[in-house]
């Protein structure tokens, strides 16, 4: 879910110096030649909410890294303000089934692709980072965030429950205790708080210092064995990703009856027509 605040926030994309697809795409990816380090940039117009189509583009770019043998991903936005805002609430308004059943299991399939990477993850977050935003940020292995923004998974203030790969995140993180409470609470921290806890790493200054130092937290691998320390860090994941495929079917079947129920749709309705009230004074 995201807030009306987010709504109103510009779209300012960062340079991209070169593309490993010639498509116009809703993600950017940029190689640097010299560190063989890909860099992954959300672009979707005004707060890279997380539609199918947005969806299916992230899980392609990813796949598209790993198959050309990057040797480490970076996560990013475009936007100057907004990192994600998570999933599109468009797409759970008076859903086309079908639709609704895709955009579950491609999201699914970006969690999947991205905390089950084999190279080295991090998340350079220039902006906000609410819910779906937060779940990105967290299945990378490092995070770095810009001050005066928040995180967190806030669900369960929308009356949400936060799916099972959103908890794996967590847990993996931070604290089992903590993870749980803010988790329950559906907390948002600010980026001081974030640092605080460890639900991110470091801060810095600028976007272009939290790429940096995402960089130099890939590079730190550079005397490691790849092919050991890929395995490594799937030993550390393997329950949670064999968890999640034997539950994965039942998740978006809730998934799918949560968004359908009258309630869920009648708060839906006056939680789109509020937001346009807000937006148009």
């Amino acid at each position: 879910m995201m807030s009306s605040k987010f709504l109103r926030l510009k779209l300012r994309t960062a340079g991209i110096s070169r593309y490993m697809s010639t498509a116009i795409k809703l993600t950017a990816i940029d190689v640097n030649d010299k560190t063989g380090i890909a860099t992954l940039s959300l672009n979707r117009p005004p707060i890279n909410a997380l539609n199918l189509e947005f969806l299916r583009d992230l899980h392609q770019s990813i796949q598209e890294i790993e198959n050309n043998k990057s040797r480490g991903l970076i996560l990013t936005s475009g936007n100057a303000r907004v990192f994600s805002a998570g999933l599109d609430i468009n797409e759970m308004y008076k859903p086309d089934k079908e639709r609704a059943r895709l955009l579950w299991i491609t999201l699914q399939d970006v969690w999947a692709s991205l905390y089950g990477s084999k190279f080295p993850t991090a998340a350079a977050i220039n902006g906000h980072a609410p819910a779906g935003g937060c779940l990105l940020a967290t299945s990378c292995e490092y995070r770095v965030m810009l001050p005066k923004f928040s995180i967190g998974l806030n669900e369960p203030m929308l009356g949400i429950v936060q799916p099972i790969f959103c908890m794996f995140n967590f847990v993996n993180v931070l604290p089992r205790r903590l993870a749980e409470r803010s988790l329950n609470q559906g907390k948002i921290f600010n980026t001081e708080e974030a640092l605080q806890i460890g639900l991110v790493d470091d801060v810095a200054n600028s976007k272009e210092e939290a790429l940096t130092k995402c960089a130099e937290f890939i590079g730190s691998f550079d005397k490691i064995n790849p092919s050991a320390r890929s395995q490594s860090k799937l030993q550390f994941r393997a329950a949670d990703l064999q968890q999640f495929e034997k539950e994965r079917g039942k998740d978006l079947e809730t998934f799918v009856s949560f968004i359908n129920s009258p309630k869920m749709q009648e708060e839906l309705g006056v939680y789109l027509e509020n937001l346009g009230k807000k937006a148009a004074k």
